[in-house]
């Protein structure tokens, strides 16, 4: 079945990821998946007139992205099960378009996604991320509830 050849996990930093790597991990394994970690970072602002700012800044900026990056490794060294073809990307941008734009890229099949239990007025106000994926996604999605700590 080639139905999962190509698996995508969209992280935040946060204690879920071991939740939603359990699934992939399981996917993976029975289907012969390769899964893609993805972590969309906050995109550089583009403003007219925008001008990069001190080195420094963009030091720093960089260095967060290299341990980002680091992170996201370990995460698939530690919850793939060995013999799981992995990786992890790294990836600047609006999160719900940046995600759509990869998984149509790497020809994802399933999309594995947290979600987060909020109350209406909650969902009403805040931008909720796995359920715009939801809406705007042509793939098949797997959405794991999270439970709030």
């Amino acid at each position: 079945m080639d139905a999962f050849k190509n698996i995508m996990v969209a992280v935040d930093f946060n204690d879920s990821i071991g939740e939603l790597m359990v699934y992939a991990d399981s996917l993976a394994a029975k289907y012969d998946s390769k899964v893609w970690i993805v972590h969309v970072a906050d995109p550089e602002p583009d403003f007219v007139g925008y001008q990069p700012g001190p080195q420094y800044i963009r030091d720093l900026k960089a260095e967060e992205y290299r341990e980002e990056h680091h992170n996201l490794q370990e995460v698939c060294k530690n919850f793939l099960s060995e013999g799981i073809d992995s990786e992890a990307l790294l990836i600047q941008g609006s999160t719900v378009e940046t995600v759509m734009q990869e998984a149509k890229k790497l020809q994802v099949n399933l999309l594995i996604v947290g979600t987060h239990k909020h109350s209406f007025l909650h969902n009403l106000l805040q931008e909720n991320v796995s359920m715009e994926l939801l809406k705007k996604s042509e793939i098949p999605m797997l959405t794991i509830p999270i439970e709030e700590i």
